[in-house]
């Protein structure tokens, strides 16, 4: 990947590339995972905390993906039943063909079943070999000859084993190849050889089983899930217009009758209710849009809650802890931060609120401050339902303007305002009649 970050911890559509592996292995309902790790092993045990049921093994020597398994043998060697063996850079694996693996692997009572697919350029994988239609062996990549490297059915890297024979015959499997490891795809040979049962399942679309080893498959991967991502939501009545330019994590739920315009990354675990529309340039990060809500053109929503229909933008911003009421509005260039707008309340134009609360139906006048740090702590501005705030106020927290108070524009607020009060806190106009003539005139002096 040519990057300081471990491969399976690159993220694909709002989770990492393992994340997704284990995802569709939980489907199964295992009764354990176990994840081998070797290279930056903390950094990955660090990027799968949400997963505290994992159970973790190191292969300080990367000796084969035959060792790795050999590793999780203390796990594993007491249980009885099936281990399914996955590889963590194959994220778009379905739950459903783990499904139809296991199903396959035990009702022919299997000692392996390997995930096959056909591909038209086979290059890099493991192919399988044949006889008389039946499975002889996997011949790696490097160590394949000419004709081999011609086959086009590949192994995917993921298999059902029988765990009663699986890590003593691990143990009694020599090197080989010309790194000399020890393959995982060499104990189909040895299982011929004992008599034991070897089956297949092949895939019907081999894109499921792509590994990634590159930033240009990395995005040729994350092209499919967004691809299939927004296949799914406009097949549940979603308007997507140009579903090329649209970034959907797996993760994200839209309503029916919502209309997504080009341009648009909705992102985690974000849900837009229906009806709503979200205009071009518009980014939501883990929020969540009530129903018949408008979003113009590029604001940034990160960690929200709108209500029933409510209207931001353009350009306004959202930062995590703002919460917008129902049928209320934030205009361009608002930021808010740590606030909450009540129902029908009003911040229009070039305005930061931050650490705020603004009360049902109160106007927030145009470039309003909230002056919320005092260079040591954060502190907070409450506005009072119905109240009005002039344009240019700056309110020094911490203060209070009561419900139905006015404050004229270009006020800065320093004490409390009572309910339906007027506050105007600037200084009075001065004017000094034929001033700018006579300044002129002594410059040009």
């Amino acid at each position: 990947m040519r990057t300081a970050r471990p491969k399976v911890l690159h993220r694909l559509a709002g989770l990492t590339l393992i994340e997704h592996v284990l995802r569709a292995a939980s489907r199964l309902s295992p009764a354990t995972t176990g994840v081998v790790v070797g290279h930056q092993a903390a950094r990955v045990e660090e990027g799968l905390t949400g997963h505290p049921s994992l159970q973790f093994v190191v292969q300080a020597e990367q000796l084969g993906t035959g060792h790795a398994v050999l590793q999780a043998a203390p796990i594993f060697q007491r249980c009885r039943g099936t281990l399914v063996v996955l590889s963590g850079d194959v994220p778009l694996v379905r739950a459903e063909t783990l499904d139809r693996l296991v199903v396959a692997h035990e009702s022919a009572s299997a000692a392996v079943t390997v995930v096959t697919a056909i591909v038209a350029s086979p290059s890099g994988y493991g192919r399988i070999v044949r006889t008389a239609g039946r499975m002889s062996g996997i011949v790696e990549e490097r160590d394949a000859s000419d004709a081999q490297r011609r086959l086009t059915e590949i192994n995917s890297g993921i298999y059902a084993f029988d765990l009663q024979p699986l890590f003593g015959a691990l143990r009694e499997l020599p090197r080989a190849g010309t790194v000399n490891e020890l393959y995982l795809p060499d104990l189909v040979t040895t299982y011929r050889r004992r008599g034991l049962p070897v089956e297949t399942v092949t895939v019907s679309d081999p894109d499921e089983v792509r590994g990634i080893n590159s930033q240009a498959e990395l995005a040729e991967v994350g092209r499919i899930v967004r691809q299939r991502k927004n296949e799914e939501l406009m097949a549940a009545g979603v308007t997507i217009e140009d579903p090329a330019t649209t970034y959907i994590d797996v993760d994200v739920t839209v309503g029916p009758d919502t209309i997504i315009h080009p341009g648009v990354s909705l992102e985690g675990r974000t849900a837009v209710g229906a009806g709503c529309e979200l205009h071009s340039g518009v980014r939501i990060v883990d929020s969540v849009l009530g129903d018949d809500v408008l979003v113009r053109n590029h604001c940034v929503i990160q960690q929200s809650h709108l209500g029933v229909g409510a209207r931001i933008g353009p350009f306004a911003h959202l930062r995590p802890e703002t919460e917008v009421g129902a049928d209320a509005r934030i205009g361009n260039f608002v930021e808010t931060k740590k606030t909450s707008l009540g129902r029908g309340a009003k911040a229009g134009h070039l305005t930061y609120l931050g650490d705020t609360t603004v009360g049902d139906g109160a106007n927030v006048g145009a470039g309003t401050i909230t002056c919320n740090y005092d260079g040591a702590n954060k502190h907070r501005t409450h506005i009072g339902e119905n109240a009005f705030i002039g344009s240019g106020t700056q309110l020094v927290a911490p203060v209070s303007v009561g419900a139905g108070a006015y404050v004229g524009a270009g006020s800065c607020i320093t004490e409390d305002v009572p309910a339906d009060a007027l506050a105007v806190a600037r200084g009075r106009q001065t004017i000094k009649a034929g001033w700018a003539r006579t300044h002129r005139h002594s410059k040009e002096q």
